[in-house]
């Protein structure tokens, strides 16, 4: 049978093709997931649990930048106070299934761009939906280097922040495992996703539910939230927190120039229109 063409197809067909854009999504994210499985000693050894090692690269990096601009040792890492620990019967089991499907999810993710520009192609100009490869590739570098921050920044500033705080020296520092991988997980994917800002952006302002005036008018409160996030996330000092926070301030930037540059476009085609 023949597939019906955009115009054609009612409230029920669209629901049919979202559900086959997930199957195909879940069936991706399996084999990638199946792949991760067999070197998941290599990804647990080397990569989450790499930021619990005081040579791990990050701390390397922060230390060398604070002798740098003649702050010494002040934000040197030399030692994580903490051991990590699994409580549950079942806890290292169900740890090694969420992080090969959350590592599967961030392996498959050009693939689900895909399906998902597929869905949504069909509402878009002819010249729109011949750049699918150009904003599959945009998207995807964009996601990988949100997962690549919050990887080798976010996590190494949480878990020195969270390793060296305490409220008396009597408490010693025992963290669960299934915390500690909560932590990895939201921090990866929540940083990847926020990278993807500048591209949900384009298509809000697209479809006209956000334009650059509006993002402007909130960009004081913006600024503040990316402010508290980096507070929350690093040790209590300046250097860390402008390390996290100024690639943030520059995602909204950049998401405010693309809903501005679309804007413009879009009210000169409604007016070439009439």
């Amino acid at each position: 049978m023949a597939k019906k063409k955009p115009s054609e197809m009612s409230f029920l067909d669209h629901l049919e093709e979202l559900r086959w854009l997930l199957v195909r999504s879940t069936i991706a994210i399996l084999i990638a997931a199946t792949v991760v499985f067999f070197i998941s000693d290599y990804i647990f050894d080397e990569i989450i649990f790499g930021p619990t090692n005081v040579n791990f690269v990050t701390y390397r990096a922060m230390c060398e930048l604070s002798q740098y601009v003649g702050f010494k040792d002040s934000i040197c890492v030399t030692e994580l106070p903490f051991i990590i620990q699994n409580t549950d019967m079942e806890g290292q089991v169900n740890i090694l299934v969420w992080i090969c499907i959350v590592a599967g999810f961030i392996i498959a993710f050009p693939y689900i761009l895909w399906e998902l520009w597929k869905f949504i192609s069909p509402a878009l100009y002819q010249k729109e939906r011949k750049n699918a490869k150009l904003f599959i590739f945009i998207a995807s570098i964009l996601f990988f280097l949100g997962v690549l921050f919050g990887y080798f920044v976010v996590i190494p500033m949480s878990v020195n922040f969270f390793a060296s705080f305490k409220v008396s020296a009597i408490v010693k520092n025992q963290f669960s495992l299934d915390s500690y991988i909560s932590m990895i997980k939201t921090s990866v994917v929540a940083s990847g996703l926020f990278f993807e800002l500048p591209i949900i952006i384009y298509f809000l302002t697209r479809l006209g539910l956000v334009t650059p005036q509006y993002l402007r008018k909130y960009w004081k409160y913006a600024v503040v939230v990316i402010l508290i996030v980096a507070a929350i996330v690093t040790p209590p000092d300046v250097v860390s927190q402008l390390i996290v926070a100024i690639p943030m301030l520059v995602i909204y930037e950049l998401s405010i120039g693309i809903s501005h540059m679309v804007y413009r476009k879009k009210l000169k085609e409604e007016k070439e229109n009439g």
